[in-house]
């Protein structure tokens, strides 16, 4: 089939060379002159496992374009997938809906032959239904040109597996020729028994944000009770482990720690607040506000344990940060806790190294006030404190033998719950962790 893609950000770019790795003839669109160059040239403009190889052979064999024409991109497709972002819009809570609007508004004016127009942002439930009246509006070919709504479920770090190998595809649709184009589209999936859910526009929008806000409050669910663990001296990761066996519970998104951060979770949680009061059901997502502040409080809470490591003040001393992105396997420094907890830090006066395998340029753009460094050694010289807050495995294969021939104090918080304690308690180092009490001291 001949697809488009429209918007080539972290999930757009992913989408545009999984669909043309799979046998479609695919054309990306974006405003962003310099990203459509980068991305012609078969160089994904940010960090992911697997894209750059993906990216290169489709490019490569014809299969995917690139251009900033919307109106060529009219031309050319059957499917068109809108990838755009929707941030949080400054001064509130809800989604900022700009890019979307400005996408399917572009886009429409070309569309002069029947189409389906597929949204997979991340949206407020019921825009996908205004979507499909503004462009039967707008586009020569009226109601002809149909919206249908297919939310991603993309993990940063996996998301090429997660886009050829899903877990399931959840779709939005007003016709039954919709769905069978879709069922074309995603053939592949489907031949190999993913499950395919094909529901309403408004339920294939709440699906995105429900599972979101699910694994938000498991987050936080589990972090509030390592804070309890703490007061009560008890181990939150052994305490995961064993109501993890619990079927009806499981293991996965128990991990106590710095909590969530990135550009879905946090946003994603709060426009869905947002939503629910503008329907007039506020008090149904009341509990996701707590659920936001849990998490905050991570970030405010490592801060206090890194200075209680080094004795009550953080002035002057010497701290190593390891990891800036939100998360492992991504260069996203988008609401990164630990770039959050270095900069706090460092305005109580610490001298911050950071460290991260990818990340660097990205947070030396948002915080140039911090001190970067390549090499973990480099970051931990002289340390007084080192604190683990994003759980690359890089760091959980260091040597803390070696290490401690370089800091000034061998003290580790980990902030990720996620260093092998043992060895490092073998070597004589303070290990802190989020919800295990002093019994790592």
């Amino acid at each position: 089939m001949r697809i488009t893609v429209i918007g080539t950000g972290y999930l757009g770019a992913v989408h545009a060379a999984c669909m043309a790795d799979i046998g479609h003839e695919v054309l990306g669109v974006d405003v962003d002159v310099a990203k459509i160059e980068a991305l012609a040239a078969g160089r994904p403009p940010f960090y992911e496992p697997g894209l750059s190889d993906v990216l290169g052979r489709t490019v490569g064999s014809g299969a995917l374009r690139f251009t900033t024409s919307l109106a060529e991109a009219a031309e050319f497709g059957d499917v068109h997938f809108v990838c755009v972002g929707t941030p949080q819009l400054p001064g509130s809570h809800a989604a900022d809906m700009t890019y979307v609007n400005a996408a399917v508004d572009g886009l429409g004016r070309h569309l002069t032959r029947p189409t389906l127009v597929v949204g997979k942002s991340t949206v407020p439930v019921g825009t996908a239904a205004a979507l499909a009246a503004r462009l039967a509006d707008i586009a020569p070919v009226g109601a002809d040109a149909e919206v249908a709504w297919n939310p991603e479920f993309l993990r940063e770090g996996f998301a090429v597996q997660d886009t050829l190998r899903p877990d399931r595809l959840v779709v939005g649709v007003r016709s039954s020729e919709a769905d069978a184009l879709l069922r074309a589209v995603y053939e592949p999936m489907l031949a190999v028994g993913t499950p395919y859910i094909c529901t309403d526009l408004a339920t294939a929008e709440l699906v995105k944000v429900s599972a979101n806000a699910f694994l938000a409050t498991k987050i936080s669910f589990i972090n509030a009770i390592a804070d309890v663990c703490d007061a009560a001296g008890g181990d939150v990761v052994t305490l995961a482990d064993a109501i993890g066996h619990d079927e009806r519970i499981g293991r996965r998104f128990l991990a106590a720690g710095l909590g969530f951060g990135g550009g879905c979770l946090p946003k994603d949680i709060r426009a869905f607040m947002a939503r629910a009061k503008e329907l007039g059901v506020s008090d149904a997502l009341g509990f996701l506000a707590e659920v936001d502040e849990i998490n905050m409080r991570r970030r405010r809470r490592v801060v206090e344990l890194a200075r209680e490591l080094v004795g009550g003040s953080l002035l002057g001393q010497n701290v190593a940060v390891l990891g800036a992105a939100f998360k492992p396997d991504s260069d996203d420094v988008r609401d990164s806790p630990a770039l959050n907890v270095a900069a706090a830090i460092q305005l109580q006066g610490a001298n911050v190294r950071v460290h991260d395998p990818e990340a660097i340029d990205n947070a030396r753009a948002v915080f140039p006030s911090l001190d970067y460094t390549r090499e973990v050694a480099k970051a931990c010289e002289r340390a007084d404190v080192v604190l683990h807050l994003t759980e690359w495995q890089e760091y959980r294969d260091l040597d803390p033998d070696t290490l401690a021939q370089v800091v000034s104090h061998p003290r580790m918080l980990d902030g990720r719950n996620a260093l092998p304690v043992d060895r490092w308690r073998a070597a004589n180092w303070t290990v802190r962790g989020l919800g295990r009490g002093r019994a790592l001291v």
